[in-house]
């Protein structure tokens, strides 16, 4: 009897597997770590067969004593900008997959991008010019592999992004989820299909790109990757932060999540395509189910999260959850005021500002300062950052946002999590379930396989956690904040240079 679901998560840094039962339960999981390189400074490569082992792991993993029999289909969820080239006819890759963190192409991005190629870029693709996209990334891909463009304008090599990458594993035709095609800033988002303007502009062959399907399919089935049967249906794909958002159960506008990961994501669903997005977010499409219109979003993206505390850890010599630890145990003496700031632009920001030429810096400690404040300080620069993009989204929904679904390896810091609704003045709703976009797959691949209903999906209890901190501390706080991302921009703090977008916050400075 098929009674099961295998959700596949491909993230940066391992690839994740469960198994849902038919309620959405999670019933057994299995996990594979993955590398990554960084050839020169910032430039981010991974191993395309690399990831395609590290899911075939991890599928072994989770599934040590089941019976492939009873497993009704597939569902992945993946990194979503990453990008690489390969044989249409051998499938074998011909370059490195460049990370969504890879900044090799911020110099051309700077090149290319006069006022009226940002409006275009923006327009079209509902995406910021920025070197975290696919589209760039594939310009340099094909400068470097296919300079003439022959193979590509033959057909005879693909441009794909990792959902694209693992399907062709299977041996079919290119294909792409359009929730993933919609990150690589080459789709016309309102439209749902490749841009020519936009693949001109970035000098990309359409005759390259992978056909878009929806995230329900139709997809090929499952071939050699055991134990899975071949012929077992692949029901599902999404973007990972997609997967979550659908994963909390979101199904209309009006909820936003934060995904806590190596960086964020933080998105609501806007119900159509929007004409009037904030310059801080951009427009993307969180999925479609064959034979209905794409759920239209908007995310905003930040760059380094979870990364900001992996750079301590490295700087310090000491493990992220040790240091962490040591922090909060000294906390009210390290920095009662939240005085600290770390705004950690390693590689630039990204949403809500977009800026490449920010420059990481850390402000308002002193002499004797313990390095438990300045592991606070990177802490609270996640909770500021979500803020900001919270604060984005209500400027294009235009009403305030009251609640906030979390999920995402650093969610599991509770101390975090007071942070945030502390530092956004909003309730914090926290998953139970960390690997929020594994479940999400789950349930997409679910509803498509006819094994689950939305009504037999059982409701996480969530943890709570509401805001503490007053009004004026907050406003401090996050005055503070500010004035620290403008010293990181612009080197201080500019008049007129700040956003005053707030719609519904009773403590705006």
């Amino acid at each position: 009897m098929r009674e099961l679901v295998l959700a596949i998560d491909q993230g940066t840094s391992s690839t994740k597997c469960l198994l849902a039962d038919a309620t959405g339960a999670v019933v057994a999981s299995g996990a594979a770590p993955l590398g990554e390189s960084c050839p020169r400074p910032g430039w981010v490569e991974q191993d395309p067969q690399a990831i395609w082992e590290s899911v075939e792991n991890a599928v072994r993993a989770a599934l040590p004593a089941t019976d492939p029999l009873r497993i009704a289909g597939v569902g992945f969820s993946t990194q979503r900008e990453s990008v690489l080239l390969w044989d249409r006819g051998t499938g074998e890759a011909l370059s490195p997959l460049l990370s969504w963190q890879d900044q090799r192409t911020a110099p051309l991005a700077r090149a290319i991008g006069t006022a009226e190629v940002r409006r275009t870029v923006r327009r079209i693709s509902g995406l910021p010019l920025d070197p975290m996209f696919s589209a760039l990334k594939a310009r340099w891909l094909l400068d470097t592999y296919d300079p003439d463009r022959k193979r590509a304008e033959a057909g005879e090599i693909v441009l794909g992004t990792v959902d694209s990458w693992l399907l062709s594993r299977f041996g079919t035709e290119p294909l792409i989820e359009i929730g993933n095609a919609s990150r690589t800033q080459l789709l016309d988002t309102g439209a749902g299909a490749w841009s020519e303007e936009l693949c001109a502009l970035f000098g990309v062959p359409m005759a390259a790109l992978p056909r878009i399907v929806a995230s329900t399919g139709p997809f090929p089935a499952v071939r050699r990757l055991q134990p899975l049967l071949d012929g077992t249906p692949v029901a599902a794909v999404m973007g990972d932060s997609h997967a979550a958002l659908f994963g909390h159960g979101v199904r209309a506008p009006g909820v936003v999540k934060a995904t806590y990961g190596t960086g964020s994501s933080v998105m609501g669903l806007v119900g159509a395509a929007s004409e009037r997005m904030d310059p801080g977010t951009c427009l993307t499409i969180g999925w479609q189910i064959a034979g209905q219109a794409p759920a239209f979003a908007a995310e905003g993206n930040i760059r380094s999260s979870g990364a900001t505390l992996k750079w301590l850890s490295s700087i310090f010599g000491v493990s992220v959850d040790a240091l962490v630890d040591e922090a909060l145990a000294g906390e009210a003496a390290e920095d009662e005021d939240g005085a600290i700031h770390l705004v950690p632009a390693f590689n630039g920001l990204g949403a809500p500002h977009w800026d490449d030429a920010a420059v990481a810096i850390l402000s308002g400690f002193r002499l004797g300062t313990p390095r438990g404040a300045l592991v606070l300080a990177g802490l609270r620069s996640i909770a500021h950052q979500i803020t900001d993009v919270v604060e984005s989204i209500e400027c294009t929904t235009n009403r305030p946002v009251d609640t906030l679904f979390a999920d995402g390896g650093a969610a599991a810091n509770d101390a975090l999590m007071q942070m945030q609704a502390d530092l956004a003045g909003l309730t914090v709703l926290r998953s139970p379930i960390v690997g929020l976009s594994a479940i999400g797959a789950a349930h997409m691949a679910g509803l498509s396989a006819g094994l689950l209903t939305e009504e037999t999906l059982a409701a996480p209890k969530r943890s709570i956690f509401r805001p503490l901190l007053s009004a004026e501390r907050r406003a401090r706080s996050r005055s503070g904040w500010r004035a620290a991302v403008d010293c990181s921009r612009f080197g201080a703090p500019p008049l007129g240079r700040r956003r005053e977008c707030r719609p519904g916050r009773e403590d705006n400075p």
